[in-house]
This record gives C-alpha cells, sequence and structure tokens, in this order.
C-alpha cells in the first residue's frame, strides 16, 4: 500500500516521494492477525483419550483475500498441535467483512488451530472431572505407528514430544508444585494462582512446496575475506550471524573474516519471503552448498602447498585436508599448515575462480491439496512450557509467576540467538493471549489504533522466574549442522499462559465444571470468568442446603 501511493505521488509531481505512516494510521491500514471462529464436536473415552473430532474454522479476512487461504489452511495443518486423534474432519473457510485485509503473522494461524485443540481437550478433562495435564499427556503422539502419524498422513520422523513432556515436568517440579499451589489457594480467598502444561508441535517449511528453495552468493578475496549473500531477510531473528557462523565454520576461518552482506534481489534472484521459520535452514544450506564448491576448488592447491612445507614425494590426499583456525593442515600432521590467505592468494594466482553460487532444495517434501495428503513439512520443531500465574479476583488482572520452558532447537547453531528467540517469542505469545484485543466500530473502523487503546507485552510483563532449556542430544538429521527452526514455534508455548488463568479461575469456584475463558483473556474477560464461577459456587451452596433439607 504505501509503495503504491508513492509511485502514484512520484508519477504524478515527477519527483521522488516518501510515504511514512504515523502509528495510528499504521495501525488501522496494516493488516491483522486472523480472527477465528470454531464449532468443534468430540468423541472421547471415560479416560480422556480423543477418539473423533469434526471441527470447522471460520477465518476473518477482512476486505481482501490477501494470504487468508493460506492462513486457514496452516491452521488446519496444526488443529491436532502434539495430540493423536484417530478420526478427524477439519474443514475450514474465509468469510469476508468490511474490516481491514488481515494476513500472515508470527505462527501463520499455527496458534490459532492449537487454541482450539487446547480449548477441546481442557473441556473434556473438566466434564470428565480429571487433570487437564492427564487429559493432554494421555493423548500426546505416541512415536509409534499409527499413533505417530497426523492426520494428513505424515510420519512424525525424531517423536520427541513425550521426551520433552516428562523432562519437562520433572525438572519444573510440576508434581509438587500443584500440591503447593492447592494449599496456597485454600488459605487466599481473593488471589488465586494457577498452574498448566501445554505442547508444541510445528511444522517447518512452506506448504507451497515451490518455495522451499534458496541460493547464495559466495566471494572469496585476496586477504581471505569473504563476503556471503544469501536469500534471507535479517528482521531482527539473527540469520545474517548464523550463516556469518555457518560460512565461517566451513571455510575453517574467524567469523570476523565473513561480512554478510543485505539481501538484495540482483545478487540472489526468485528469493522466497523469509517466513515459515525456515530462513536459516534453507540459506544455510544454500551457503553451505557454495562454501563446498570453494572449498574444493582450494584442495588441489593447498595439497601442492602442503607438499612442499612438509617435503614429502607425494601430494597428501585431498579428503585428508583439515580447514580450521584459518589454517590448513594434514589431519595427522597438523603443526604444519598455511594460512587460509595464503592459500588463496596462491589460487588466485593459478587463475582459480574464488566465487560459486550455491543452491538448495528441501527435499522430500510434497503436499495434494485436493486429496489433503501428502508430507508437506520436513521435520516438526517441538517444545512445552510449564506457566504459574496469579490472579486478582476483585479487579480480574494477572501476572506471571514463574515459566519453564525446554525446547528442541536440534543442535545450535548460535545458542543465545536461540534463547532470545523462544524467550521473544513466548513473550509476544502472552501478549497475543491476555492483553492485544482489537475493537472496532459498528462500520469497520478500528477503535483501538495506538499504544493508548492496545496493550503489547513490555519487560515488565515478562515473567519473574523464566528457565529456558535446550533439549540435548537432538541432533536434527538432514538439515544444516543439525539444526532446528526457532522462529515461530515458542509463540505458541504461550498458550500454557492462558490455560494457567483458566486453572486459576477455576480455583474461585466449587470443584469440577467448565470454565468458559474468553482469548484474549484480557483483564475483562478474566473478571467475568471468575465471576461466572462465583455464581456457580453460589448455585452448588444453594443445591447443598436444599439437599440437606
Amino acid at each position: 500500500m504505501p509503495a503504491a501511493l508513492a509511485a502514484l505521488a512520484a508519477h504524478r509531481t515527477g519527483h521522488a516521494v516518501r510515504v511514512r505512516f504515523n502509528r495510528d494510521q499504521d495501525m488501522i491500514l496494516t493488516g491483522h492477525r486472523h480472527p477465528f471462529f470454531a464449532q468443534f464436536q468430540v468423541g472421547f473415552d471415560k479416560q480422556g483419550h480423543l477418539l473423533a473430532t469434526r471441527v470447522h474454522l471460520t477465518s476473518n479476512g477482512g476486505w481482501a483475500m490477501d494470504l487468508s487461504q493460506a492462513v486457514t489452511d496452516r491452521a488446519l495443518f496444526h488443529l491436532d498441535n502434539a495430540y493423536y486423534i484417530p478420526a478427524v474432519e477439519f474443514r475450514g473457510q474465509v468469510a469476508r467483512t468490511n474490516l481491514s485485509s488481515n494476513t500472515a503473522f508470527r505462527g501463520f494461524r499455527g496458534p490459532q488451530g492449537m487454541l482450539v485443540i487446547e480449548e477441546i481437550l481442557d473441556r473434556i478433562a473438566r466434564r470428565l472431572g480429571l487433570p487437564p495435564e492427564l487429559v493432554r499427556e494421555r493423548n500426546l503422539y505416541r512415536g509409534i505407528g499409527e499413533t505417530n502419524t497426523t492426520h494428513y498422513g505424515q510420519e512424525i520422523a525424531d517423536d520427541r514430544i513425550l521426551t520433552i513432556w516428562r523432562e519437562l515436568k520433572k525438572s519444573s517440579a510440576f508434581v509438587r508444585r500443584r500440591k503447593e499451589i492447592s494449599k496456597w489457594n485454600k488459605k487466599n480467598r481473593h488471589q488465586k494462582r494457577g498452574l498448566a502444561i501445554t505442547p508444541v508441535k510445528f511444522g517447518i517449511s512452506f506448504t507451497v512446496t515451490h518455495l522451499n528453495q534458496a541460493g547464495a552468493l559466495v566471494l572469496i578475496y585476496q586477504d581471505g575475506t569473504v563476503q556471503v549473500n544469501h536469500g534471507a531477510t535479517e528482521m531482527g531473528q539473527g540469520v545474517h550471524t548464523n550463516i556469518c557462523q555457518i560460512a565461517a565454520a566451513e571455510l575453517g576461518i574467524n567469523h570476523k573474516h565473513v561480512r554478510v552482506m543485505p539481501t538484495s534481489t540482483d545478487k540472489i534472484p526468485n528469493t522466497s519471503a523469509t517466513a515459515a521459520s525456515r530462513g536459516t535452514d534453507v540459506n544455510g544450506a544454500a551457503v553451505k552448498n557454495a562454501c563446498e564448491i570453494l572449498r574444493a576448488r582450494l584442495l588441489p592447491v593447498a595439497a601442492n602447498l602442503l607438499q612442499q612445507k612438509l617435503g614429502a614425494r607425494r601430494q597428501p590426499s585431498p579428503d585428508k585436508l583439515v580447514f580450521a583456525d584459518d589454517r590448513v593442515f594434514c589431519r595427522r600432521r597438523p603443526r604444519t599448515s598455511i594460512t587460509f590467505a595464503e592459500l588463496v592468494r596462491k589460487a588466485h594466482l593459478e587463475r582459480i575462480s574464488l566465487s560459486a553460487t550455491g543452491y538448495y532444495a528441501t527435499p522430500g517434501i510434497h503436499w495434494d491439496r485436493l486429496a489433503g495428503q501428502g508430507k508437506p513439512f520436513h521435520y516438526f520443531a517441538c517444545g512445552a512450557a510449564v506457566s504459574e500465574v496469579e490472579v486478582d479476583g476483585f479487579t480480574g488482572m494477572h501476572r506471571v509467576v514463574r515459566v519453564d520452558i525446554l525446547h528442541d532447537v536440534g543442535n545450535s547453531i548460535n545458542e543465545g540467538i536461540n534463547r532470545g528467540q523462544i524467550e521473544g517469542g513466548f513473550v509476544q505469545g502472552m501478549g497475543w493471549l491476555t492483553n492485544e484485543e482489537l475493537k472496532w466500530d459498528d462500520k469497520g473502523c478500528l477503535l483501538t489504533h495506538s499504544p493508548d487503546t492496545y496493550k503489547i507485552p513490555s519487560v515488565g510483563d515478562t515473567p519473574r522466574i523464566f528457565n529456558v532449556t535446550l533439549l540435548k542430544n537432538a541432533a536434527q538429521k538432514n538439515t544444516i549442522g543439525g539444526s532446528k527452526a526457532v522462529g515461530e514455534p515458542p509463540l505458541m508455548l504461550a498458550i500454557s499462559v492462558r490455560e494457567a488463568i483458566r486453572d486459576a479461575v477455576a480455583a474461585f469456584g466449587p470443584p469440577g465444571g467448565q470454565v468458559p475463558l474468553a482469548s484474549p483473556s484480557t483483564c475483562e474477560a478474566i473478571f467475568k470468568a471468575i465471576h461466572g464461577r462465583l455464581e456457580d459456587r453460589a448455585e452448588t451452596n444453594v443445591r447443598e442446603k436444599l439437599s440437606a433439607v
């Protein structure tokens, strides 16, 4: 939209034009995350095992289609979250309304789909009088046979969901804290605490197969420095840092000698969007491919130089050469080496090309949309979170007391970036589920269009105790360095906060019974839910008195 406005003004005036929106205009005009309306019917047994579900999702697309169809599809993919459902009928449609056109946002509708199944499981648990965490655990994918296959026919390879669940319950002292919270709630009439654990299983890849490809251009200069061009956009998520480390590791040089250039289509054509959490996956693999080509060109030159240094009769075998610490050396004689810069200068003198393009296409994925079957994802990113909250019965306000997260990132390329993504994604998810509420008037005009009326989470909203642990010994097959994507999945870990709020609200009423809770769970929504529970308690007391009479 701003590009179209700038182009029109530039055409009419003959001058360069810049369009800048203020915050209010930006929030009014920009597409928002799709609201969803879910209708469902569920079959389950007395132990809380899911037997069958029928779910119909209607997404609010706004005035134009934009990405709404793909967004709705993604929600259907993630309606199972981390749970095995033997029989399903999942349907979705986009509704056209008089609001601004809604569009993609972190999670690309995976969050809405997951929220629906978590709502279903909580309702089942409360209908049966079982702890919600027990019902969730009983329905997790089991890692074997059909109980490890999604509703669209993809097997969950390297299933670590149960491992994560059990390790997190133990490390977070979930059982002990559940008992402590129960005692605390009995002593506090007007404040209640809640505890919840929820899992996340998020598919990594574009479901439009041809988008899962990437290119790279790597240039080596005579002084041994390296320039890397790739197709991912750096938006603060750390992809340039990851790419820099990948190139440095492949060429065996210090990362300070690698310069990652801003992404530009005059270097890398036909780039896919930096989305679906696969920016490092595919672009890192393309950079690795380019570095491998360059290293193969340099190996004969290195073997010749090392032969001269070693005074050997025969050249060392290229497969015995190691690139590391800005040097090249034989594996068996590491003390005799040549510098990377020395090798590059020699290669330049011998007229060997020091630039290479790399390419990568995600293997083995396919999707038949009409049949609703295939393998749309290269792998699944998994995790789980335990959240503890405290809710005030007078105001409906809540605070997050403690959060424990165990997340599978495979082998970290950069642990600091992974932790930042997990912590930031979680807090962003908290905002989506508890604070950020859009309000419209009957003409479709946005009322909450500024920071005065639209509350986003701040540093003060972060949990008082925030424990983030990365799953150990979790290298992922067929990915760059054995790593896993970590951009979008952590956002859905925040569903545990909403379920913990529900658990706290439940404590205001009598044992058992449903606990309706709106999303986002704002102060008003929590206050209303608490009063619903207090009315349930009053009704229960009346029944008990009548029964006694």
